[in-house]
């Protein structure tokens, strides 16, 4: 995740890939917040399960295979640039803008994230989660911050999580950011990666970065860290004159080799983050990843992310999936994945659940044995029809709301970014042109 690049023709196709990922994250909380058995693959062990339960069609419900492309396209993206630099010989030119792309990293990440933050804290402290508070919906209470208890405990509750946020992935006022932590050592991973790889002879790069792919793979890292090596091997096969010449002298094998990854990539990541053993499909899956997963893992992360690797692939591989991915449309929503990622649980937890919860009574539930009262349930939403309309409606007024963020917001932390670069670099590294990795 992240601010995206400046378009390139090798990555235009990541926008779209990246666009559709930011759009099932907010399509992921919004089913957590209304319809959360959906994370099931069925209604019991007794009962066949729902239409979106099922294989494939789940995926626009699930949001971790998200993460995992997040992951994979950070990796990707960072890494094009210099590895075409290294080919090419110009080692120093790769060297320097892995230099540079890795302090701007942290303005181009973090002071976003701190605006979008603090902008939480502010409605917070206004009373707009209220509201959230007494929603049917545990994610929505759950995620949904209640104000300080004083003016000064404001500010200090302020300051306090715009530090956690980067040191334990803690954040009272935005619960979803706690992935930014992991993303931001996935770049940093990659940029180390970069520094140390940089010399190295393209064949024996691709050997090592395959096996620093299968050491997090056995080590557990499957949030972000085999997704960033995939990634990164992804730039590197891509640009290899020996595999486009193998790829274009074997037309049948790219046609089916991509569909199969693209396919058992989706299956893969239907894997269902609660009950698996609810039904056959997903019980074979669990028995499965005991033997091909290391101990001790949580399955619901590995398979999405092994998901969304072999999409991933097979779509680098497929040119009508890129042809698709590249259409303007998806690469618009690219663009904006970055601040529809910031903005849509505080909107989800003020603006749709104001729509959906806000005209609704609490209803009351009788008194207990001893005869006293029971505080009343939570709010209903207030008409079936509301959510017919409003969740098309919320997704028009989040990516408006996005191109602002986009349009305004964006420049003035790139501007901030700028000016302290601009404070502490040397004289000679202010002189060269911005490089294109963010």
């Amino acid at each position: 995740m992240g601010p995206p690049p400046t378009p390139k023709r090798d990555v235009v196709w990541i926008d779209g890939l990246r666009g559709i990922a930011s759009v099932l994250v907010v399509t992921a909380h919004i089913s957590r917040s209304l319809v959360p058995f959906l994370l099931s693959p069925a209604m019991s062990d007794k009962l066949p399960p729902l239409l979106f339960q099922l294989p494939f069609i789940r995926c626009l419900f699930m949001g971790r295979a998200s993460v995992a492309i997040f992951a994979l396209v950070t990796g990707y993206v960072n890494s094009l640039g210099p590895l075409k630099r290294s080919r090419a010989g110009n080692v120093d030119a790769a060297l320097s803008g892995v230099a540079k792309s890795a302090f701007r990293r942290f303005g181009r990440f973090m002071i976003p994230a701190m605006v979008a933050t603090t902008l939480s804290w502010l409605a917070c402290q206004l009373g707009a989660y209220n509201v959230a508070h007494f929603a049917n919906s545990a994610w929505i209470r759950d995620t949904s911050p209640v104000p300080s208890s004083s003016f000064a405990g404001a500010f200090y509750d302020l300051f306090q999580n715009l530090g956690t946020t980067w040191i334990d992935g803690f954040n009272t006022y935005d619960r979803i950011q706690w992935t930014l932590t992991y993303l931001l050592k996935g770049s940093m991973m990659t940029y180390l990666s970069l520094f140390a790889l940089v010399y190295v002879k393209p064949r024996w790069r691709m050997v090592i970065i395959a096996g620093m792919f299968y050491f997090k793979w056995k080590s557990g890292d499957a949030l972000v860290g085999f997704n960033i090596f995939c990634g990164i091997f992804l730039a590197e096969v891509s640009i290899d004159p020996d595999v486009a010449s193998f790829v274009a002298g074997h037309p049948y094998l790219q046609a089916i080799g991509s569909a199969s990854l693209i396919t058992l990539g989706l299956f893969f990541c239907s894997y269902p983050e609660e009950h698996p053993e609810w039904a056959r499909w997903s019980t074979k899956m669990l028995n499965l990843g005991h033997w091909i997963f290391p101990k001790q893992v949580e399955f619901a992360r590995y398979y999405p992310g092994m998901g969304a690797d072999m999409v991933a692939t097979g779509i680098m591989f497929n040119n009508t999936a890129k042809t698709i991915l590249s259409h303007r449309f998806l690469c618009w929503m690219g663009k904006l994945s970055w601040p529809v990622y910031l903005l849509h649980a505080p909107l989800i937890r003020t603006v749709l659940t104001w729509v959906l919860f806000g005209a609704s009574v609490r209803p009351p539930q009788g008194k207990d044995q001893n005869g006293n009262q029971l505080p009343p349930g939570w709010l209903p939403i207030a008409n079936p029809w509301i959510v017919t309309f409003a969740i098309p409606l919320f997704y028009v007024f989040l990516y408006r709301v996005a191109g602002l963020w986009a349009q305004y917001v964006d420049p003035w932390c790139t501007n901030v970014t700028q000016q302290f670069e601009n404070m502490v670099f040397r004289e000679d590294a202010k002189a060269d042109k911005p490089l294109l990795l963010s």
